[in-house]
């Protein structure tokens, strides 16, 4: 069958909405489909039950690479296999994802949601404008756009705060505090 090419208005702006699909998509039931996993991750896993004697990593390969880490060695020869065992697991999972047929799939525009919703909720239109508009006029010969001052509303801190940061202190000497030290606690002076 041939691949089917879904195309849509918003397409021709942004050429990476374009969707490929290799046959029609079926009316099937969501809830049947997600009821079941299709797939485990543990299929990219190496079986544990058939272990291969031979490792691709040696432990000499192993310390190497824990060197270059900046990372500890093992202080037994148990977390040495452990570490090992590790090692070799994900570079089977590596390479199952290497593996995977990528002919004929075109690469992301970059990593975000490219559904047509996201498209639609991401783009700015007249209506999300509008507050913004209003606070515009058009001016001039040349009609310059310009924003209308707002009235400046007085915050509550405002209205309380007077201005004088000496009214609570204790001690003054013209426009400062006066900080008494411990040599000068007492009325002594330390001069």
């Amino acid at each position: 069958m041939l691949p089917v090419r879904v195309v849509t208005r918003s397409v021709a702006r942004c050429p990476c909405m374009l969707r490929r699909y290799s046959s029609k998509p079926q009316g099937s039931d969501i809830t049947s489909i997600l009821s079941e996993p299709s797939w485990s991750v543990r299929s990219l896993l190496p079986d544990t039950t058939s272990r291969s004697p031979t490792s691709s990593i040696t432990s000499k390969q192993l310390h190497h690479l824990l060197r270059l880490a900046a990372l500890p060695s093992p202080a037994t020869e148990e977390e040495e296999r452990s570490m090992l065992e590790t090692l070799e697991s994900q570079i089977h999972f590596v390479k199952e994802m290497q593996s995977v047929d990528t002919t004929d799939v075109e690469p992301l525009c970059s990593i975000r949601d490219e559904t047509l919703a996201a498209y639609k909720e991401t783009s700015i239109g007249l209506d999300r404008l509008k507050d913004a508009l209003a606070k515009e006029r058009v001016s001039g010969r040349r009609k310059r756009i310009q924003r209308i001052e707002e009235e400046k509303t007085q915050r509550v801190e405002e209205s309380i705060w007077d201005g004088d940061a000496l009214k609570s202190a204790s001690r003054t000497k013209g426009p400062y505090f006066v900080v008494e030290t411990g040599s000068s606690v007492g009325g002594e002076s330390a001069s």
